[in-house]
């Protein structure tokens, strides 16, 4: 081989060593100067993790300090399909460990184009070691917290619950979600290239939620809960609501709902099964509401307690004929005689006296077709008429509590009013957030103390004489009033087989303690409030009054020695 061609192969081939160097340096160049910043962004995504640390979830507390709903702790495994490369022996570890569907499971750890996926959210820790002591590469741990409510069905209706990320969803978990959620935190985790992780490098702690102190007392809730499940049940009612309150601060000691269920089946139960029907349901109240009529006309100077009618068995009102719930003749009776026998005919007479306008004015007073304002979501405003849209009949339905709407918690506080002297207090759950005291709302005098006795008194003879005698409780001065109403069918015609059957108690009459608020949802074999909601009321009220040592009002009589 000549000396020529060898030096023109050591040239050709120098030259592609030099242009193979210079293709490194440029690739060295743009990897470093221009693709440098991402790459170490990616390098440090592969061996670094950032994981979100949720913040406990604050606790709800009754009154005495029972918790009602709290965070158990618990921890989320999940994984990263990429780094996964045993998903068979993977899964069936954790349908072992966890109980997880390997069906479900199996499936997303082969799909490599996802980089996370959860294998099971809010495992008991425990179990969860198993699995993370069998080392697996593509499995991740971080630690949440599972709400429960260990008093299970005890004021489910009430406190709603919190979904799967422990984000309130409904109830006062949903209302004070802004009190109890807490800030989450976060920690920065080092990988190996297998994605197990190594150390922790740094942390940012998360901030707790606040804890709740209600107003319910959960043994009182309990109670009025199970006497309504059997008030249900021996009625065939299709539901009922109960209210315990104290008249003076307008603390609800119970709010309970029939039928019931098991707050941590929550997400599982129908929505009309956790709808809370004392605050979002209205119903015509019937002769329950005829104490806003009589205090009325009371207040106004128009009738007092003794003023006296003679009433017919039946009275014309514009195009209607509105008769007794009870067949009768003509007869004198007083007012005080109207309010404990529950007459129609008498009550409809004194609102012709007090006069539409003055109706309307203190159905507008005593807080009707208005939100009482009570700490809990989705409350309704019940429906008041218009005076601009009464009829002439109107001045024979309202005045008797039909062609008006309320709530339970409405008729719990305007009788609540009555009770403490004449005052509307507006109704609350809600005590302490984080061990301060919540700020009440400012009291508002709806009748004078003199009309507020009068009232008292006369509703102590209904259950003395008049129709809620079911309601009396041995040992105990009792005040209230029966209440029966047809409900609506969908032609828009009074139903003559639905109706709500309802009694409101005040005890001890002589210096209430306590509103007790009984509604049954269309019961049957009978449909009268003195018949089907004043014994719930007396067994509710009976058991209150002996859980708060509240000591009788009425004297033994003390039978003479011999």
């Amino acid at each position: 081989m000549r000396p020529a061609t060898t030096n023109r192969r050591i040239v050709l081939l120098a030259g592609l060593f030099v242009a193979l160097l210079a293709v490194a340096l440029g690739r060295a160049v743009w990897l470093q100067a221009v693709k440098g910043p991402e790459l170490a962004a990616m390098a440090l995504r592969q061996h670094r993790e950032i994981v979100v640390v949720p913040a406990a979830r604050g606790t709800i507390f009754d009154r005495n300090g029972e918790p009602l709903a709290i965070g158990e702790q618990a921890t989320t495994v999940y994984a990263n399909p990429r780094q996964v490369d045993r998903p068979r022996d993977l899964t069936l570890a954790a349908g072992r460990a966890l109980g997880v569907e390997p069906a479900v499971v199996y499936p997303q750890l082969v799909d490599r184009t996802r980089g996370f996926v959860y294998v099971a959210r809010k495992a008991d820790p425990l179990k969860v070691e198993e699995l993370e002591e069998l080392g697996f590469a593509g499995l991740g741990f971080y630690p949440e917290e599972l709400r429960t409510y260990p008093q299970g069905p005890v004021a489910a209706q009430v406190l709603g619950f919190a979904g799967l990320d422990n984000k309130g969803l409904e109830g006062l978990e949903r209302s004070l979600e802004d009190v109890l959620a807490g800030r989450p935190g976060s920690q920065t985790i080092v990988k190996d290239p297998f994605g197990r992780a190594l150390d922790v490098v740094s942390t940012k702690p998360e901030t707790p939620g606040k804890n709740v102190r209600l107003t319910l007392d959960h043994q009182v809730q309990a109670n009025a809960e199970a006497v309504l499940q059997e008030t249900v049940r021996r009625w065939g009612a299709r539901a009922a609501s109960a209210i315990v309150m104290d008249p003076h601060t307008g603390a609800i000691l119970a709010m309970a709902v029939a039928p019931r269920f098991n707050a941590n089946r929550f997400p599982t139960t129908r929505p009309d099964r956790r709808r809370n029907r004392a605050v979002t349901d209205s119903y015509e109240p019937g002769s329950t509401f005829k104490l806003v009529t009589v205090a009325a006309a009371l207040e106004e100077g128009i009738v007092g307690p003794s003023t006296s009618f003679r009433l017919a068995p039946t009275l014309k009102v514009s195009d209607k004929v509105i008769r007794e719930a009870h067949t009768r003749g003509t007869q004198r009776m007083t007012v005080r005689q109207i309010v404990e026998y529950s007459s129609n005919i008498g009550t409809i007479t004194i609102a012709q006296r007090l006069g539409a306008g003055r109706l309307s004015s203190w159905i507008d007073r005593f807080g009707f077709g208005k939100r009482t304002g009570v700490d809990f979501p989705g409350e309704s405003s019940g429906f008041a008429l218009p005076l601009d849209r009464w009829s002439g009949s109107t001045i024979g339905t309202v005045p008797i509590g039909h062609g008006i709407a309320v709530t339970p918690i409405q008729m719990a506080g305007a009788y609540a009013a009555i009770a403490n002297g004449g005052v509307l207090v507006r109704p609350r759950l809600v005590e302490r957030v984080d061990g301060r005291t919540v700020a009440r709302a400012k009291k508002r005098r709806v009748v004078s103390r003199a009309v507020s006795e009068q009232m008292l008194s006369m509703l102590r003879g209904v259950v003395l004489e008049g129709t809620g005698t079911e309601a009396a409780i041995p040992g105990y001065t009792v005040a209230g009033k029966t209440g029966t109403a047809a409900k609506i069918d969908a032609n828009g015609r009074y139903s003559t087989s639905r109706y709500v059957a309802s009694f409101v108690g005040l005890v001890p009459a002589t210096k209430p303690r306590l509103v007790v608020m009984v509604m049954v949802d269309e019961p049957h074999g009978n449909i009268y409030g003195g018949v089907v909601a004043a014994p719930a009321f007396r067994e509710i009220a009976r058991f209150n009054l002996q859980h708060l040592e509240v000591p009788p009002d009425v004297p033994r009589t003390v039978k003479p020695s011999r």
